[in-house]
C-alpha cells in the first residue's frame, strides 16, 4: 500500500471499509473524497475504490440503506423501496410534508431559476409569497442576487434540495422544463387582469 496523502490525520490505521462505514455513519452531510481520505488516513485513491466496492456490496445484499454520491460527497441513504416505511416513522404525528402549492413553486424554481417570486406567481396564477417564505425557511431555496432590469431579488435551489432528492447536479433533473409556460407569454396573458410582475414585494426583499 503507498502511503498515505499529506491531508491525513495521524490516527491508527483501521481496515479501509469499516473505517469507512463508521465516520459515515455519523456524517450529518455528504463527505467528500479528500474528508474520507483524511479522516481514515488511506489514499484517495483506495477510498475511492472502497467507496465503490461498499455501495455495491449493499445492493447486492438488497439492505434497507445505500451508499450514493449526492451533491459532492457520499453519504448513506434510505434505499427507495423502504422510503414510505421511514417516511411513516418519522412524520407520524408530524406536518413535516410540502403542500401541493409548496411542491409546484419549488419545481418552477428548480426549472427556471434564477427567477423572481412575481415570475414564479405569473407561472402558477397565484401569488407565492409565503409558499416561498416556507420552501426559504426549510433551506430548498435561497437568494440567488437581484435582476439586473427590475431589480427584484432572485431565487435558486439550494445545494440542500440536490442532497433531499439524492441528484448531484441540476443537469439530473428529469426533462419537464419543455412542459412549462413560457414566462413572457404567462406573464403578456396574465397583465391586464393580474399584474402580478408588479407585486412591491420584490423591491422591498
Amino acid at each position: 500500500m503507498t502511503d498515505a496523502p499529506d491531508e491525513a490525520l495521524a490516527v491508527p490505521l483501521a481496515a479501509l471499509r469499516p473505517a469507512l462505514e463508521a465516520v459515515l455513519m455519523v456524517a450529518d452531510q455528504p463527505l467528500d473524497l479528500l474528508s474520507l481520505a483524511t479522516a481514515v488516513g488511506y489514499p484517495s485513491p483506495e477510498v475511492s475504490e472502497a467507496l465503490l466496492a461498499l455501495a455495491g456490496e449493499y445492493d447486492e445484499q438488497g439492505r434497507g440503506f445505500e451508499l450514493r454520491n449526492v451533491a459532492g460527497g457520499w453519504r448513506y441513504y434510505t434505499r427507495e423501496e423502504f422510503a414510505p416505511v421511514v417516511e411513516a416513522f418519522v412524520l407520524e404525528g408530524q406536518q413535516a410534508r410540502l403542500t401541493q402549492a409548496a411542491l409546484e413553486t419549488l419545481a418552477v424554481v428548480a426549472y427556471q431559476q434564477p427567477v423572481s417570486r412575481a415570475r414564479v406567481s405569473a407561472v402558477r396564477g397565484v401569488n407565492v409569497d409565503g409558499v416561498m417564505r416556507t420552501l426559504i425557511s426549510r433551506g430548498l431555496v435561497e437568494e440567488a442576487g437581484r435582476d439586473g432590469e427590475h431589480g427584484a431579488t432572485l431565487y435558486r435551489t439550494s445545494s440542500y434540495f440536490l442532497e433531499r432528492i439524492g441528484i448531484v447536479s441540476l443537469d439530473e433533473l428529469p426533462d419537464l422544463a419543455p412542459h412549462l409556460p413560457d414566462l413572457a407569454d404567462v406573464e403578456e396573458e396574465l397583465a391586464p387582469s393580474q399584474p402580478i410582475d408588479q407585486e412591491p414585494v420584490e423591491g422591498t426583499h
